[in-house]
């Protein structure tokens, strides 16, 4: 007989009861002169020790601002060194760090400093075309005749102090250095009591959710929720102190505050953060010259570091293992990861901002088969479920959608009741909106996304499933596979394609390939070939743009629905 598809993690390895402060503490005693971070764009090669001296430095100098237990400081920066050390301050003190999406506009900037209240800003001072500081100045006039620190501000009341990342001065702003300056020379008793006031499921960072439609909503996450997860990542990719993580993923996203900084921390291992920006070359040029042994990345990153140019005369054999997440996985970019990136034991990992974020993931002694067909299993201490439209359990094998529950979900969405209680229900299970299946022995395989399903006519289709059939086409780097409107069957098949580099194709060669080997009503009926598909930060797809831009080409028209 068929089994429910529930599932439990193993619980054989306790829960941590402690607050990421303490973790460093420890991490700094155990592993002083290891290095920590490296982060070779601004000569940063720091130990634990070092490390664990300077978030010391400024947790007193944010004491000495005002700063106290659960006020809200954003950090909107990219990948440096001060964002590490602002995330640990601000842990070791009891602030909650809010992450702030560094591609964000004004108006971006403006909901969610006033949405969660943030006391302090650390700030970068520019990214690709955005001038932070312009911005600033734009949206608080305020700063240009305000003293450091006693900002009062009509746009964002509860904004007191700006910290801006460097040694320059801005007016109405603190520099990074001056303020490591002023923890320098102040009394450690405060900074001790502090610590010793926290407890592990305090809140301590919220996480700005990137949805397709409506605000972003910040999932807020505690030292428990962070730590643990980030220790289970950890433990799965068997990392050691000898291991060196590359992580050119964003840090303000989970996947790299969470999956670097907090994993690294848990371990002794050393994690290696690279510039500002996603760029295939470098991340190769680092692999080398760091000796990584660990890579992690969407899969949109690792298609484009396969395709460069000078990936084949780069040295990546130091290479282990690592992660390829953030989005659906590729059967066959998998395939091709494992073995031209000489990455045996890589794993898939599964999850969302709202759990902390890792509930699924393959082990790298896991058969290569299931590694590269599934998202793994459930992690210790998680639990998981599949259900249909009417929350009932469904059999093995049968699609659905996935709920977890657990120490990892988040503690909700910061000032948002209505929107914590749509996605956490009254038993603690959280909706992830995603489709799945479970097989016999616990394996997840992720079919799509429940808004995603396109129905064409009365027939429900699932895009996932046309992307990995079209993969298999030897021409094709990446397709996506999304819903437009249509007068007759309500909605159709429309599909972006970007080939490898030097290939042509037509829309005639797609739909042979695809004639006679998948249903008729699941080729897409709209082709496009195209070198890029627009995406968040983090790398995600957004298929929302591809539809609205395929509507003004087409000239379609949102149908009506009763």
């Amino acid at each position: 007989m068929m089994s429910d598809s529930f599932v439990v993690g193993p619980t054989d390895l306790p829960l941590l009861d402690k607050t990421i402060g303490h973790a460093l503490d420890e991490a700094a005693g155990l592993w002083r002169d290891n290095e920590a971070l490296v982060v070779p764009h601004q000569g940063v090669r720091w130990s634990w020790g070092q490390l664990a001296a300077k978030v010391d430095t400024l947790a007193m100098a944010l004491l000495r601002l005002g700063f106290e237990k659960s006020d809200r400081l954003g950090i909107w920066a990219t990948n440096l060194s001060e964002w590490t050390l602002t995330q640990l301050a601000a842990a070791k003190i009891g602030v909650i760090l809010v992450n702030i999406n560094p591609a964000y506009r004004p108006g971006e900037l403006d909901y969610v400093l006033n949405k969660v209240g943030c006391a302090g800003l650390v700030t970068g001072v520019r990214f690709k075309s955005s001038d932070y500081i312009e911005m600033l100045n734009g949206l608080l006039p305020e700063l240009k005749t305000c003293e450091p620190g006693r900002l009062a501000a009509k746009r964002a009341p509860a904004l007191h102090t700006i910290i801006r990342l460097g040694d320059e001065t801005t007016p109405g702003m603190f520099s990074f250095d001056e303020v490591l300056g002023l923890g320098s020379d102040c009394d450690r008793s405060d900074l001790v009591r502090v610590a010793a006031s926290l407890e592990s499921h305090d809140a301590i960072n919220i996480q700005f959710t990137s949805g397709t439609t409506g605000a972003p909503k910040g999932a807020t996450l505690s030292h428990y929720n962070i730590l643990n997860n980030a220790r289970f990542i950890g433990r799965i990719l068997r990392f050691t102190t000898r291991d060196r993580i590359c992580v050119p993923v964003p840090l303000y996203h989970c996947f790299g505050m969470v999956g670097g900084t907090m994993v690294a921390l848990t371990c002794g291992a050393t994690v290696v953060y690279l510039a500002e920006a996603f760029e295939p070359e470098l991340v190769l040029r680092t692999i080398e010259n760091e000796r990584c042994t660990a890579l992690y990345g969407v899969p949109t990153m690792f298609a484009a570091m396969l395709e460069h140019e000078e990936f084949a005369s780069r040295d990546v054999s130091s290479l282990r293992t690592g992660i390829m997440a953030g989005a659906p996985c590729p059967v066959e970019l998998m395939k091709q990861t494992v073995s031209r990136f000489h990455m045996p034991e890589i794993t898939i990992a599964y999850g969302m901002t709202e759990t902390s974020p890792v509930s699924f993931q393959s082990d790298v002694e896991d058969p290569v088969q299931k590694r590269v067909g599934t998202v793994g299993r459930i992690h210790p201490h998680a639990r998981a479920k599949i259900v249909d439209q009417d929350g009932h359990i469904v059999a093995r094998g049968v699609q659905g959608e996935i709920l977890t529950s657990g120490y990892l979900v988040m503690q909700g969405y910061w000032d948002d009741a209505a929107k914590t209680a749509e996605a956490i229900d009254s038993d603690g299970w959280m909706h992830t909106g995603d489709l799945g299946t479970l097989d016999e022995d616990g394996w997840l395989r992720i079919t799509g996304r429940v808004k995603d399903m396109v129905i064409r006519g009365g027939e429900n289709i699932y895009p996932r499933e046309i992307e990995e059939y079209l993969y298999q086409h030897p021409k094709i780097i990446e397709a996506q596979v999304f819903g437009v409107p249509d007068d007759k069957y309500g909605e159709e098949l429309a599909v972006w394609i970007r080939l490898r580099d030097g290939e042509l194709a037509t829309e005639e060669e797609i739909r042979d390939f695809c004639s006679g080997k998948i249903a008729h009503y699941k080729i897409p009926r709209y082709i496009r070939f195209v070198d890029e598909f627009p995406m968040t930060v983090t790398g995600k797809i957004q298929k929302f743009e591809m539809r609205r831009i395929m509507r003004e080409l087409l000239d379609l028209q949102e149908q009506e629905t009763a």
